[in-house]
């Protein structure tokens, strides 16, 4: 059954390639956490964390990839980089793709943050 996680990353992943990006693999798991999409930009890769939130009182989608979700998202990034060594040296960057609630309607606004925080 798919979960409405999925259905986030699948829109996100369809965005992506809609601006030009190529998605290489999603969902890439490693001991140190998982990384929902990893794309390339032109000559630079792009490890993309998709972040949804349905309620305003808590804290945003975006800033819901704090200090140590940004860590672990670095770190399971060498780990993908150690394991798939054709993309050593190639220059990385990290994007959040939110859907937050939206301010009325039923439709989610989505925010891609390109660069959205450096290792």
């Amino acid at each position: 059954m798919k979960s409405l996680g999925d259905d986030y990353e699948n829109r996100a992943a369809k965005l992506i390639e809609e601006n030009g990006l190529s998605v290489l693999e999603r969902n890439f798991r490693g001991k140190t956490g998982e990384i929902d999409i990893i794309a390339i930009d032109g000559e630079q890769l792009v490890f993309v964390e998709v972040r949804a939130r349905s309620n305003r009182y808590f804290n945003s989608a975006a800033g819901s990839v704090d200090r140590r979700k940004q860590q672990r998202l670095v770190r399971t990034a060498q780990l993908f980089l150690q394991r798939r060594s054709q993309w050593a040296g190639v220059a990385c960057r990290f994007d959040v793709i939110a859907f937050e609630p939206p301010q009325s309607g039923s439709h989610p606004q989505i925010r891609w943050i390109r660069g959205a925080f450096t290792a």
